[in-house]
């Protein structure tokens, strides 16, 4: 039972590195408050680089009452999410970070910063571009196409998580803010280096 367990939680993340996460927290926000550009600081994120722009995405996604910081409570239930959320939980998440605005959908413009912002990072990271031989527009296109179900030009949370639960490519696309664990934790192991 503890290895079906473990299996399933496969990118959780380990007590020792929530500690470090804890002391660097009370270290860098002695208010309490983690503000974007500490947000930023906090993962070694170049304010001017290629994850600048998900970072942000990331913060708003984090900040569960809009007050422009994250509080320790959000920042406890955001790591909980990210490293043990299940699949849909991760989806509805994801969905917040693409919905820019919080209107609730998911228009073309969003979802083409995002994925552009996503090809950034991973270009940055040099991880996997299977999707680098279509243009930005084609991906972008391919995903309405793909999920925008009742064709009003936008997407809805349930329209982005059933799509991404039936179209392994959708899955792909969506992985690096589905999984914001590695993410993290390749920046956090960044910025230890330095």
């Amino acid at each position: 039972m503890g290895q079906a367990q473990q299996t399933e939680n496969s990118e959780e993340i380990d007590v020792k590195a929530l500690q470090d996460m804890y002391k660097k927290f009370v270290m860098e926000c002695p208010s309490g408050l983690l503000f974007l550009h500490e947000f930023k600081r906090f993962f070694g994120v170049d304010p001017t680089g290629e994850a600048s722009d998900y970072a942000e995405n990331m913060f708003r996604a984090f900040d569960k009452n809009g007050d422009n910081t994250i509080d320790f409570l959000e920042f406890v239930a955001a790591l909980n999410l990210v490293f043990r959320g299940d699949l849909e939980h991760k989806l509805r998440w994801s969905f917040k970070v693409y919905d820019k605005d919080g209107n609730g959908y998911v228009e073309k413009e969003e979802l083409r910063a995002i994925v552009d912002s996503i090809y950034r990072v991973k270009k940055s990271s040099k991880k996997d571009m299977a999707d680098s031989k279509f243009t930005l527009d084609e991906v972008v296109d391919r995903i309405m196409k793909a999920v925008d179900s009742d064709g009003d030009g936008k997407i809805n949370m349930e329209e982005f998580i059933r799509g991404a639960q039936q179209d392994p490519w959708l899955l792909s696309m969506f992985k690096l803010d589905m999984n914001p664990a590695a993410w993290v934790l390749d920046h956090r192991r960044k910025s230890a280096h330095f």
